[in-house]
């Protein structure tokens, strides 16, 4: 059994405080992450370059942390 999910047809989004002055912000799978426990992110200017997988409860921490 892989741990890694499947990222195949991912629906991949932006923060609402990224704009869209020229896509220089991290995407992320919600609906990957809803499912698998852990947040896909990756460059919006180069997302062939890899993905981050990043457990759920780090990356709450991480957005918690940036909104305080």
């Amino acid at each position: 059994m892989s741990t890694t999910p499947d990222l195949a047809g991912a629906r991949w989004v932006a923060s609402s405080y990224s704009g869209n002055g020229g896509g220089n912000c991290l995407i992320m799978a919600p609906d990957v992450a809803a499912a698998s426990g852990v947040v896909p992110v990756r460059d919006s200017k180069d997302p062939e370059a890899g993905t981050l997988l990043i457990p759920s409860q780090q990356w709450k921490s991480f957005v918690e942390h940036l909104t305080a």
